[in-house]
């Protein structure tokens, strides 16, 4: 009944930029923080960013700079800004939600550490 989409993976030569969507659809009341992981081949999940739903930030140290997360409550969807990309940051990308209050019928609903599906981020030239 909730769902998050990502969007605007792909490829981009380094140096380049890109940025990230992800939507929360269902009949959603509230999401409370939501960030962006991401995970390379043979590696552990790492955080890239998070952000509060009043807007505050946290970023990874080794995007710190390039990187940058906002959210649109209205829309119940966060960005991530991606800038100078390099190689390194071929990944996997998946957005995250700790909370997502919604509505089934007429029941006020929480559903907890919600995942996206993934968008792939390749850096290469």
């Amino acid at each position: 009944q909730v769902q998050l989409v990502e969007s605007g993976g792909g490829l981009v030569q380094p140096g380049g930029s890109l940025r990230l969507s992800c939507a929360a659809s269902g009949s959603i009341v509230s999401i409370d923080a939501m960030g962006w992981y991401r995970q390379a081949p043979a590696k552990q999940r790492d955080l890239v960013a998070n952000i509060t739903s009043d807007g505050r930030t946290n970023y990874a140290d080794f995007v710190k700079g390039r990187f940058s997360i906002s959210r649109d409550n209205a829309k119940n969807t966060v960005y991530l800004q991606m800038n100078s990309l390099k190689p390194e940051d071929t990944a996997v990308y998946y957005c995250y939600a700790n909370r997502i209050r919604y509505n089934d019928g007429l029941i006020r609903r929480s559903t907890f550490n919600s995942w996206g599906q993934g968008t792939q981020v390749t850096v290469s030239s």
